[in-house]
């Protein structure tokens, strides 16, 4: 069950060390969809949690995560992101690793929250364009891109061989 107006009541904030053991019991939830059927659903996020190790061990420096917290100091969703080129441009661009909401989270607008503080972060940094990849299955991800204006300009085929 979604809580009314949680998200005028979290904290945004930097993500510190003492944040990993609830940021990778989040990150399993990217795959809360209807993932195809060729692939396990563990690869959908065990990649972003040996980012998130990696982040918060200062071992990634053109990433950041930020951490929405209630007022137990507990997560209750998050942005992963990192700097990089824009693929075409070669623009100052932010890429979005991940944005995962709790599911008693969800339907709150925390997610169009964190949305709109990952697109001032990366302004502030530089970046003129924000990009990010998300499964067609995924309508709730999508749905939520879609009101924040996002253009799904590329699509990815992929042919599984034998």
């Amino acid at each position: 069950m979604a809580e009314n107006n949680l998200a005028g009541r979290v904290t945004l904030r930097p993500a510190t060390g003492t944040d990993r053991s609830q940021i990778l019991a989040l990150l399993p939830y990217l795959a809360d969809f209807s993932i195809p059927p060729t692939r396990q659903t563990e690869h959908l996020w065990a990649g972003d949690a040996e980012m998130a190790e990696a982040v918060l061990a200062g071992k990634a420096k053109s990433s950041f995560i930020h951490v929405a917290t209630d007022v137990d100091d507990r997560i209750r969703g998050l942005i992963m992101v990192s700097l990089r080129e824009e693929m075409l441009s070669h623009e100052p661009s932010a890429h979005l690793e991940a944005i995962v909401v709790e599911p008693n989270a969800r339907g709150t607008g925390l997610g169009k929250r964190l949305m709109e503080h990952c697109e001032q972060r990366v302004r502030d940094l530089g970046a003129i364009s924000l990009t990010l990849h998300v499964f067609a299955r995924n309508e709730r991800a999508r749905a939520l891109y879609a009101a924040q204006e996002f253009d799904e300009e590329l699509i990815r085929a992929i042919k599984w061989l034998d």
